[in-house]
């Protein structure tokens, strides 16, 4: 079974050069294709929170009541039961989520959803050893070795190529992006008919972004989606993911409700909602996390906007954006100096 993004030109043509606006000479794949159909719903699941026993959205631990590998199954495959059932058509996972690429391919292919469109990423390399508490989760590493071997990993958990094969949380400083050895593979791929591109995080994602716009091999650039976090607490990378978009790549945001911080549960995971969301929400009629995510799917740049839910209640309040319109400009008074966001965000615990 084969899961392929839908293409409003063959794949055939491969990866060629064409002029932008801007001079620079990109993949055909820019501006060919949706990542999901027409009809379907703009959120997607990320499975970060559900792939893997231990994470730093606020309260993971109780959301988790059965934190074995056949537990968490369960749970992830009731997830994207109500996902699907939902309309939502567009699932996020990464070779560091535990488990969360098994999850997902066996869901599909005993669901048989042949319309569901799968993402992945490269980069990290998951250590915990189904851990919660272990002292590291995580390792990453943006070398051609780990592509290599984590690309095999990732088409024998889903059981077929995904439609989106990012880069993990690339930065300037990780040097993937003057990388040769990694931009070459990733220019193959993009040439047999996979769209590629990167995940951002950090203070610097606008930077990164902007340099992955301008990456070249043998004359055009193989990138063509980023998935970055934006979010009211944090809405730095938003020219930057505008002018993705503007060139004809993907754009997937992420963490739109900043771990838990812009849910219910507050900033600390005490309920301090902030005033200004609680307020719009109570006017929505919706919970925090809802008028959240409504103000992500506000922004025109945002193809697809990501569900962090770790339980079906969760899912369904996450849902509830679709029913809901915010400004685009919405809550600025909510947003932090980059630097600040990135370094409560550091501080979160996993559980």
């Amino acid at each position: 079974m084969a899961w392929q993004v839908i293409w409003s030109e063959s794949v055939e043509r491969g990866l060629r050069a064409v002029g932008s606006d801007n001079g620079r000479m990109t993949s055909s794949l820019s501006g060919s294709v949706r990542l999901v159909a027409a009809g379907a719903s703009r959120l997607g699941l990320g499975l970060a929170a559900l792939g893997r026993p231990g994470y730093i959205n606020l309260g993971h631990a109780r959301d988790l009541p059965d934190r074995s590998v056949g537990g968490m199954r369960a749970q992830t495959w009731a997830v994207l039961d109500e996902a699907y059932a939902a309309g939502v058509r567009y699932f996020d996972a990464a070779r560091s989520y535990g488990r969360a690429e098994e999850f997902l391919g066996g869901w599909v292919q005993a669901r048989g959803h042949r319309d569901a469109v799968l993402g992945s990423k490269w980069g990290y390399t998951y250590v915990a050893d189904w851990q919660p508490d272990a002292p590291v989760h995580e390792v990453k590493t943006h070398d051609r070795a780990t592509l290599d071997r984590q690309w095999p990993q990732t088409l024998s958990a889903l059981g077929a190529p995904p439609a989106l094969y990012l880069i993990h949380s690339a930065t300037l400083e990780s040097g993937v992006l003057d990388n040769p050895e990694v931009l070459a593979r990733l220019a193959e791929l993009a040439a047999g008919g996979m769209r590629v591109g990167l995940s951002t995080s950090g203070v610097a994602q606008a930077d990164t972004i902007r340099r992955a716009l301008d990456v070249q091999v043998d004359g055009v650039n193989p990138l063509s989606a980023v998935q970055a976090t934006w979010n009211l607490l944090d809405p730095s990378a938003g020219a930057a993911l505008a002018g993705a978009h503007a060139e004809g790549w993907a754009v997937v945001v992420k963490e739109g409700v900043a771990n838990g911080r812009l849910s219910a549960r507050g900033l600390s995971g005490r309920g301090d909602v902030p005033a200004p969301l609680a307020a719009l929400a109570a006017d929505l009629g919706v919970t925090p996390d809802a008028a959240a995510l409504a103000a992500v799917l506000a922004q025109p740049w945002a193809d697809v906007v990501l569900s962090g839910a770790g339980t079906c209640e969760q899912l369904a309040q996450n849902l509830a954006a679709l029913r809901v319109t915010v400004p685009a400009d919405a809550l600025p008074e909510l947003a932090l100096d980059a630097r600040t966001y990135w370094q409560e965000r550091a501080a979160l615990p996993w559980t």
